[in-house]
């Protein structure tokens, strides 16, 4: 008797379960994914983390959601009472519950959630639901943005006019001198890892800073330990240094900056030509030529000076004649600089902790390595201050004059595509409607984005007006937002709730309609650019489904699409057809949707790196940037217009010891928290070959602070802080200071196959980080909530 010949298949793709979105091959047995290996062929497939490998375990997990399902019985019921429905009934009672919302309330009373692109497997799918949520009508999305993303998106348009270093990617294959700030790419992105290991090889310098001493620090030639929340007097006290010895590249700060444009003593503003005649423009600027002794004018349409940039003063106090008479003024670089001035290398180290002999070191590396390329990550995100930390990160690369230049931080060249994000649907009022934008408007909101905080208050509070709806795709909420408690009580009250996901969890548990959703290994994606340098850019890749999808799951990206024309929007969404969808998407590049499937592996299109686009002549003037000033703008006038500083100044964190001595006796100890590799934030927990690396929460103090308290390796403690408590294990770590600890987030889930217990979200006998980090104390501009610098006590659990 003959056996039964086995199937063996090699499928290439991508992991697309976090933002490397490493290239991999799926090892298909019998019609069954049995392993995810590397793929070293695609350009960001040199290695694989443990999420990835572990991809047979996510799709074939016994709790996985399979079908849809409704809710039977009242939120405050502890049995839900989910009854299995079909797709169609799901789809239809979805979309009729939203419409009634819409009709009787308004589109923006309809809330859409999305878990971070950054750290979980909705980048798939994320522009698709943009497109629904701006179809429908909503201008809010809640999407973590104030947690992941604002630093390095948001916060810095207001220096560059663009996302730096989110979209002006860190050219690490010719960078001198590597700066990450809160950032561990061993942990958040393998690629960047790989690369920066590469580049210290070949012998680039490599400056870290960070609270704890990571794997990458390891590898630095300068591993900073800030104390959580002070970075932006670090940045400022390393960028007073390199001004005061002339480590600054003035010819780049003269013609590129607004630093010498000059700014009213009196007001703070720039000074215009309408302050020195009647009938002159606001938009024409002024600067002084050193040269001619006067004052002479910048034109922002043009960019262009009435003298040469080189003869501009950077330094100085000068006295113009002005329609509303004599007017003191100083260039916008002196008052940086005097803002530096108060950031000395021996005050920084008070603040901060860091000795003066390495503010001093790292400023001189940073110029004398440069080209300098920057990435900055959550670490430095979700801070009270967090808006002026990324600015004040931003200007140590603009010091260096690498900014879009080899080895600095470069825009590089993409396969021209369309965009499909549907901002042209929404009407531009209804997008001023967004929850938060009264209060933040530079913040989040501005974009569409809001906080989980603005959402609550939407619901609870009917403030600025009530949220009735929300369709959330994969954000555990409760899990991954501060407030929990709040958060819980706001999420009960609402009139409906769909959530899509693969597993149960404590957010969906509050639903209404639960979507059953397909693994990234069981759908099919397209990916134009993988974000690592050019080649990777340059990469095209339509990801074809491994394994059929488990039950009846499908995909976000088709829920979006069978939601949109169940709610009458079939003509923005190519009547269903989601190739259609793609087709429009590629038509610019000149690629086809068969072309790509015939190569599964990707297509790489010829693209060419150009550097220093601002140089770049369009109509007979410099492209410069997307500022008010058409140049980087180290002064924001923007800022100032809005009540907040317009200089990149420190402000001491709202929930410190010396923010707050009041409370400093009960929690003398600084919170902060990382990332575990093993788990996408609040996901993966169930998964065996992970839990066994990881089977309890943990909390990291030092030793001299764990023997003051009786605290032994491997102990259950109580995390205790003003909002609440929860329990982990103590593991000891020396390298972290004796008055920080470090606590992870994201625990809930039980793992039966090794035991592993699930922890209550709501209890203090849990883990839930996030319902001991409360929105009292948060970002003015962006709203960001300070998990990464709270206080606490830690005590053995009795």
């Amino acid at each position: 008797m003959l056996a039964n010949k086995q199937t063996s298949e090699r499928i290439p793709g991508y992991c697309g379960m976090c933002v490397s979105r490493c290239g991999s091959i799926g090892v298909i047995e019998d019609g069954r994914l049995v392993a995810l290996e590397p793929d070293p062929s695609h350009p960001t497939g040199k290695a694989l983390c443990a999420k990835g490998r572990a991809a047979p375990e996510l799709v074939y997990h016994p709790e996985r959601l399979l079908y849809p399902l409704r809710r039977t019985r009242p939120k405050g019921d502890p049995d839900p009472g989910w009854q299995r429905i079909s797709w169609n009934e799901a789809l239809d009672l979805t979309a009729d519950r939203l419409r009634s919302i819409a009709e009787t309330h308004g589109p923006e009373s309809v809330v859409f959630s999305v878990s971070s692109p950054s750290t979980s497997a909705s980048d798939d799918s994320t522009v698709w639901i943009q497109r629904l949520m701006n179809a429908f009508g909503s201008p809010n999305s809640c999407a973590a943005m104030e947690l992941c993303g604002w630093g390095r998106h948001q916060a810095t348009t207001y220096t560059f006019g663009a996302p730096v270093p989110g979209a002006y990617l860190p050219d690490l294959d010719q960078a001198g001198c590597i700066l990450f700030w809160g950032y561990n790419p061993n942990l958040a992105r393998l690629t960047h890892a790989t690369a920066t290991t590469a580049a210290v090889k070949r012998g680039a310098r490599l400056i870290v800073v960070d609270p704890r001493r990571t794997g990458i620090a390891k590898k630095a030639n300068q591993w900073l330990q800030v104390r959580p929340g002070t970075d932006a007097a670090l940045a400022l006290g390393i960028a007073q240094v390199m001004i005061a010895r002339g480590w600054y590249d003035r010819d780049f700060i003269r013609a590129w900056t607004n630093g010498p444009l000059l700014v009213r003593t009196d007001s703070g503003r720039m000074l215009t030509q309408a302050d020195l005649s009647a009938d002159g423009s606001p938009k024409q600027f002024v600067a002084w030529n050193e040269r001619m002794g006067r004052p002479i004018l910048y034109d922002s349409a043009t960019g262009r000076y009435e003298a040469a940039p080189s003869e501009l003063a950077l330094f100085g106090a000068f006295t113009v004649h002005t329609i509303q008479g004599e007017i003191a003024c100083k260039p916008a670089f002196e008052l940086l600089a005097d803002l530096c001035s108060h950031y000395p290398p021996e005050r920084v180290e008070t603040i901060c902790g860091v000795g003066r002999e390495q503010v001093e070191t790292t400023a001189q590396m940073l110029w004398e390595a440069r080209p300098v390329a920057y990435y900055a990550w959550s670490g430095v995100e979700m801070h009270t201050n967090a808006t002026q930390i990324a600015r004040a990160i931003a200007q140590l690369s603009v010091l260096t004059g690498s900014f879009d230049a080899p080895g600095g931080n470069v825009l590089f060249s993409t396969v021209s595509t369309a965009n499909v994000s549907g901002f042209e649907i929404n009407s531009s009022g209804q997008m001023a409607k967004a929850l938060g934008f009264r209060d933040r408007p530079l913040g989040p909101s501005r974009w569409g984005f809001v906080t989980s905080d603005e959402v609550y208050r939407g619901i609870l509070e009917r403030q600025p007006y009530g949220v009735y709806g929300l369709v959330g795709f994969g954000a555990n909420l409760l899990l991954a937002h501060a407030d929990a408690t709040r958060g819980r009580q706001a999420l009960a009250q609402l009139d409906f709730y769909v959530h899509c996901d693969l597993f149960m969890n404590p957010t969906a548990e509050l639903a209404d309609i639960i979507l059953p959703v397909a693994s990234v290994f069981e759908r099919e994606a397209l990916k134009v650019g993988f974000e690592l340098n050019q080649d990777s850019q340059s990469h095209v890749q339509l990801r074809q489904a491994m394994v059929a999808p488990q039950g009846e799951s499908r995909s976000d990206t088709q829920i979006v699409f069978d939601l949109a024309c169940r709610l009458g929007f079939g003509a923005n969404f190519w009547n269903g057809d989601i190739e259609a969808g793609y087709r429009y998407q590629l038509a610019p590049s000149g690629l086809s949707l068969d072309a790509l499937r015939e190569q599964p592996g990707g297509v790489r299109v010829p693209l060419e790196t150009r550097y220093r686009k601002y140089m770049e002549m369009e109509g007979g003037v410099a492209r410069g940037f997307k500022t008010p000033t058409r140049k980087i703008e180290l002064y924001s006038q923007t800022m100032l217009e809005h009540g907040y500083p317009p200089l990149p100044e420190f402000e001491e964190p709202r929930m410190s010891p010396t923010s707050r001595p009041d409370l400093v006796e009960r929690f003398p100890l600084i919170l902060t928290c990382a990332k575990n590799t093993l788990f996408c934030e609040s996901q993966h927990r169930a998964l065996p070959s992970l839990r066994r690396q990881a089977v309890d929460p943990e909390v990291e103090l030092h030793p001299a602070a764990a023997d003051q308290r009786g605290i032994h390796p491997g102990d259950w403690v109580q995390i205790e802080t003003a909002s609440g408590s929860i329990r982990a294990r103590a593991r000891l770590n020396e390298t972290l200071q004796p008055n920080v600890v470090c606590g992870q987030h994201g625990w809930w889930q039980a793992c039966q196959d090794i035991g592993a217990p699930g922890y209550d979200p709501f209890g203090q006998d849990g883990a839930n980080f996030n319902l001991i980090i409360g929105n009292q104390d948060i970002d003015p501009v962006s709203g960001s909530v300070p998990h990464r610098a709270y206080l606490c006590q830690i005590r053995l659990t009795e």
